[in-house]
């Protein structure tokens, strides 16, 4: 049996000397070198931290008014660390870092402007004054071109994919749920996406349109590929639908072939919408909703235990190690409690669905509503819960993991 499997014939010609060359040069570039072990980062690695960072630091690079809300333009803050804003697909949101009079909190808004922009190095926020709105309230009153602000990455499923979605895309859009289907609008005008979008968008009346010259703008622009129905639902005037965007105008706009519906809005809108929705009798994978946002008052939830209104219990909240006990109100999330009492509890969607807040619950009786219990099956099985949408049933203690 041969000593080797290959043949060193063609070895035979090479001296060792330009080898034994190498050592010294690599020897004098170990002496010229520092003291410092050096670094090596994969490319991956490096894009996965632009696409998905923790957080960005921006700032108010200008802000434009529409009546009872105003849109923000966002570009990196460099003199805290953002070189660049991380691309996004249309249609996702990103959660605003928010500190209200001690409150600690995160508040998650559509990305209303398009990819192209993310490219350019901006981000556009459009933000509707809502009654009673903690945070649309205190940015409205507060935010003005300069100031510094802290977001998230891009989070969130809310956008168009190929493999489960039909070319034709249906939105219908309530109020300020207009912004990811403009983001959608922007991106198929720019070319970023390949599908047609028809926006069933309803207003109260024609003055009350969010974005509307922009969007006629966008459709303009877009080759046909995006059109736009504004549906009235306190006014008839000629050119508008009125009414409610019912199973009728949704057949009406959609047309024959294969579509998908895409829902973003206030709460009560998806509560009609469902109605509507089940009269189509589209396949599940087509309809989808945004959802972000909380719950409201669990007590509109037929199984909550009527007898807990009003009432207040103890919360207590471990993280790390340390404890701090408060109160929760029985109407109130644990999240909304840790928030207000200044604690930095992790958040991002505020519905249940991402996940980013999961914490174990030590010990207590909780209430999750089951339009919210985004939880998989092992967190239900081992005591994990998503406190933005749980509520208190008795006193309770929380693990809630750091903020980093």
């Amino acid at each position: 049996m041969a000593k080797y499997n290959y043949d060193k014939s063609a070895l035979k010609g090479l001296g060792v000397g330009a080898f034994l060359s190498e050592v010294k040069v690599r020897e004098a570039h170990i002496a010229a070198a520092g003291d410092e072990m050096p670094q090596s980062v994969f490319n991956s690695n490096i894009l996965a931290e632009k696409l998905h960072p923790e957080k960005q630091c921006v700032k108010i690079a200008k802000v434009v008014d529409h009546d009872d809300a105003r849109s923000y333009t966002l570009v990196p803050d460099t003199s805290r660390g953002t070189e660049g804003m991380a691309y996004f697909r249309a249609g996702q949101y990103v959660a605003v870092e928010l500190n209200i009079e001690g409150a600690r909190l995160f508040k998650p808004y559509s990305i209303c402007s398009g990819p192209k922009d993310a490219l350019n190095g901006s981000y556009t926020l459009t933000i509707r004054r809502s009654k009673g709105g903690y945070a649309s309230e205190y940015i409205l009153d507060n935010w003005k071109e300069g100031d510094q602000v802290t977001i998230s990455g891009p989070q969130g499923d809310f956008y168009y994919q190929g493999l489960r979605d039909a070319k034709h895309v249906v939105a219908m859009a309530g109020g300020s749920g207009i912004t990811p289907f403009y983001s959608m609008a922007c991106a198929v005008a720019d070319g970023i996406e390949d599908f047609d979008l028809t926006i069933l968008y309803g207003s109260r009346t024609k003055d009350t349109i969010l974005l509307k010259e922009e969007l006629e703008a966008v459709a303009a622009r877009s080759n046909s590929r995006v059109k736009v129905v504004h549906v009235l639902s306190d006014e008839a005037a000629e050119g508008y639908e009125h009414g409610f965007i019912t199973a009728e105008l949704i057949r009406k706009y959609a047309g024959e072939e294969d579509y998908s519906l895409f829902l973003c809005g206030p709460k009560a809108m998806y509560d009609f919408a469902d109605k509507q929705i089940a009269e189509l009798g589209l396949p599940r994978r087509r309809a989808r909703k945004e959802l972000y946002g909380e719950y409201g008052d669990p007590a509109r939830d037929a199984s909550y235990p009527k007898e807990n209104q009003g009432k207040s219990f103890s919360l207590t909240v471990s993280i790390r190690g340390e404890k701090q006990t408060i109160s929760c109100r029985a109407n109130q999330t644990l999240l909304s409690a840790m928030e207000q009492a200044g604690i930095k509890a992790p958040s991002r969607c505020r519905s249940g669905q991402c996940g980013w807040c999961h914490s174990r619950l030590v010990s207590g009786e909780v209430f999750i509503p089951d339009e919210a219990d985004g939880r998989r099956e092992a967190d239900k099985k081992f005591g994990w819960i998503h406190p933005c949408c749980t509520y208190p049933l008795s006193d309770i203690e929380l693990d809630v993991p750091a903020i980093m």
